[in-house]
């Protein structure tokens, strides 16, 4: 078969699933392969059309037309240990304490980069990625229920973008964002709780007991069915499109050493959708299962949640050293801050929002690289990476996002396949650190009606995590 045309159908196929891929984690770790074999050091180096992520300027760089497709698989390892978290009533939550599979065992996410080169000053191009992701499904009955049972974070990014030369020293790059993002989440509801709260010896617990069963028995439900109360369940959903831009500069120091410069804009979604709430296995009773809902004030709703992606300005630098040896590296600060707490609003219901704090802060992320042409048709990379969390401490590390510090390890390498075509090889390992937590829900059950939503927890426990990303991407030029 013709490569041209191979090229074309891989394109093809990879665009067609962009909208299905998953990710490990909120920001996901690779939108290019060339890069993620340098621990994304390689900024500046303009290796093939995928510069459109990391600085379009580099598209100045790249001669005729030229595309990058890719996929990278997301092998992560975690376990949960719980030390102590509690209902809102201050007693244990009970459940499973210790977990070890509620990340997926592998995820995968692919990229397409298309550039294509008009005249010595400009060149186009175009890039689809995914940039932020997270799946998790802790068990239905583990101790951090009521914070989240699972999570499902997806997203892809539409990036054309345009590259011009000014001179031999000074180039630009511009690009436009449409950001895809769609979110479902799950958690459990402490109706135990809420029902075992009605028996403290206060004046108000026996009002509110004494109303509960007067409407049981109204209904015509059994109320020696609350002898035996098991938890609720609630489910939300949103979707949106979002818009924002990036922007990216070169500077050729010499023929060999350049520094790059880009900025890639934050972008607000509100993710739209429904929230349901389920009470049917609460009791055997479906009469008392429907009186305890109405009580909680918990109705199906539409719903609505505004995430604030954050901004990320680069700082990167290429020296080609020799025939052989290039070395790089880059900066990256994260404007995370962006992302405060999240409201989750009921629309129309009249009860107060479901809040998870995050107050996350900002980041930098350094890493180092190099490349090292072992022969005319083999060239290898490397590099080292350490990452900063934007999780503040343990008071707002919410089991949806057990993040923490990290440390990144990688190596890579291009195969020339013929004077059109190569392939790109990447592997990495990424270790966090111990994520420890004492997340506390400001909202309990027996809020007033109309003030807030929540179950009141408090998750305490640690996470340990690692996890391997393996990158294959194949390129051509026309």
């Amino acid at each position: 078969m013709n490569p041209k045309y191979l090229t074309l159908m891989v394109a093809a196929a990879l665009s067609t699933v962009s909208f299905a891929a998953n990710a490990s984690g909120y920001r996901f770790g690779s939108q290019s392969v060339s890069a993620q074999g340098t621990a994304d050091a390689n900024g500046a180096e303009a290796a093939d059309a995928s510069t459109i992520f990391a600085n379009p300027a580099g598209l100045t760089r790249l001669e005729g037309t030229q595309i990058a497709g890719g996929i990278t698989a997301v092998v992560p390892h975690s376990t949960y240990n719980d030390a102590g978290s509690k209902r809102f009533t201050g007693t244990p939550t009970g459940g499973v304490t210790s977990l070890d599979d509620y990340a997926p065992k592998a995820v995968a996410a692919p990229s397409l980069y298309v550039s294509k080169k008009l005249n010595d000053r400009w060149t186009v191009g175009l890039g689809t990625f995914v940039p932020y992701g997270a799946k998790l499904s802790y068990d239905y009955n583990w101790s951090g229920r009521f914070a989240l049972t699972n999570i499902d974070l997806k997203s892809m990014t539409i990036n054309p973008s345009i590259g011009f030369k000014l001179n031999e020293r000074h180039s630009f790059g511009f690009g436009l964002d449409a950001e895809f993002m769609k979110a479902f989440l799950g958690q459990g509801v402490d109706v135990p709780g809420s029902v075992a709260a009605l028996n403290t010896p206060t004046p108000e617990a026996a009002a509110r007991r004494a109303e509960l069963l007067k409407h049981i028995v109204a209904a015509g439900g059994n109320p020696a069915a609350l002898a035996s109360i098991k938890d609720g369940h609630a489910e939300m959903d949103g979707k949106d499109w979002g818009y924002g831009f990036n922007l990216g500069y070169l500077f050729n120091l010499t023929a060999d050493t350049r520094f790059g410069v880009s900025y890639r804009s934050s972008i607000h979604h509100k993710l739209r959708g429904g929230a349901v709430w389920d009470f049917s296995g609460v009791t055997t009773d479906a009469v008392v299962n429907k009186v305890l809902q109405a009580s909680s004030r918990k109705t199906n709703s539409a719903a609505l949640v505004e995430v604030k992606t954050p901004e990320t300005l680069s700082v990167n630098m290429f020296s080609q050293i020799d025939d052989k040896l290039a070395l790089m590296g880059d900066v990256t600060w994260s404007r995370h801050s962006r992302l405060d707490n999240l409201h989750i609003v009921f629309v129309g219901t009249g009860e107060g929002d479901e809040v998870i704090r995050q107050q996350w802060k900002n980041t930098l992320r350094a890493s180092l690289g190099m490349n090292y042409k072992l022969n005319g048709n083999v060239m290898l990379r490397a590099g080292v990476a350490i990452d900063e969390s934007p999780v503040e401490n343990a008071t707002l590390r919410h089991a949806a996002l057990p993040d923490s510090d990290r440390k990144q390890v990688s190596f890579g390498a291009n195969w020339k396949v013929s004077n059109n075509s190569s392939i790109d090889l990447a592997y990495s390992y990424l270790k966090f650190d111990e994520a420890k937590s004492s997340y506390k829900n400001n909202c309990s059950p027996l809020h007033p009606a109309g003030t807030c939503t929540g179950n009141g927890e408090t998750t305490v426990g640690s996470w340990n995590t690692h996890l391997q990303l393996i990158g294959l991407s194949y390129n051509y030029k026309f």
